[in-house]
């Protein structure tokens, strides 16, 4: 599913992209003559009509900045939701008195109310804790490697969303810039075709080839930019947010190990 969402994004992109190149970019408008009222696709009258002169790869640049953008947000939304209602800090600070007071009740309730990756976590550890701490079949060292063990399974059952679709964000940065190294050779070879070419030299097609070369270069940059930045801030905040995890846990199996008077 996770597969299929990710291939319809990128679909989407694709065709939005192409979309605005041939329907905003290529507007005859963009290449009508104001005096003549001529059509010239070779002479573009405005900025929309020569970033048209790019070429077909500016649709695909087009498309990186899209997918870039997309999954920004989708990574925004995402981590703002994993994060919970409240802050974690004082969502943790109230968690952990409420256990220390043994209202486990109230604490299941805590968590029901912040929802995010880190009311998941804790609210399986105190339910399995819970479950064993009246089990006489258990040791109190066992009893905390139960809930040990269900914390584990829980964190590498959220740690995975917190990253996911990063590799995308990733993939994008890198491959952008070499879309735009390609649209820049493709317009170089261009220009310089025009000037090697016999006779009298076009500067029409001089200036077009080294237009798709500037115009390339620029949006390969531009999709690079917005996915490079996107990429390293999501990796920091990611860091963040398991490291604020990895707090809570060990406030949380401290205060068990006391109650149950087992060192952790």
């Amino acid at each position: 599913m996770k597969n299929l969402t990710n291939t319809l994004i990128i679909v989407l992109c694709l065709v939005a992209a192409y979309a605005v190149f041939f329907l905003v970019l290529g507007a005859e408008g963009n290449f009508t003559d104001p005096k003549t009222q001529a059509v010239d696709w070779h002479n573009p009258q405005n900025a929309l009509g020569m970033i048209y002169t790019g070429g077909p790869l500016v649709g695909l640049l087009i498309a990186c900045i899209l997918m870039a953008i997309t999954y920004t947000v989708e990574r925004w939304l995402s981590i703002t939701k994993a994060s919970g209602s409240k802050n974690m800090g004082d969502f943790t600070h109230a968690f952990v008195a409420l256990v220390q007071k043994g209202d486990f009740a109230g604490a299941v309730k805590a968590c029901d109310a912040q929802k995010g990756s880190l009311a998941n976590v804790l609210r399986s550890a105190v339910d399995r804790f819970q479950k064993v701490e009246n089990d006489n079949s258990l040791n109190n060292e066992q009893k905390l490697g139960e809930v040990q063990r269900v914390i584990d399974e829980n964190m590498n059952l959220e740690t995975p969303l917190l990253e996911k679709n990063l590799v995308i964000i990733s993939t994008v940065a890198s491959i952008s810039t070499m879309i735009g190294l390609l649209g820049t050779t493709v317009g170089m070879i261009r220009a310089f075709a025009a000037l090697g070419a016999g006779g009298t030299v076009s500067a029409q097609q001089l200036s077009i080839g080294i237009s798709e070369a500037l115009y390339n270069t620029a949006g390969g940059l531009l999709a690079a930019i917005i996915a490079i930045v996107a990429y390293n801030f999501f990796t920091n905040k990611v860091d963040t947010f398991v490291y604020a995890m990895d707090e809570a846990i060990l406030d949380l199996m401290e205060t068990l190990s006391i109650r149950v008077g087992a060192k952790i």
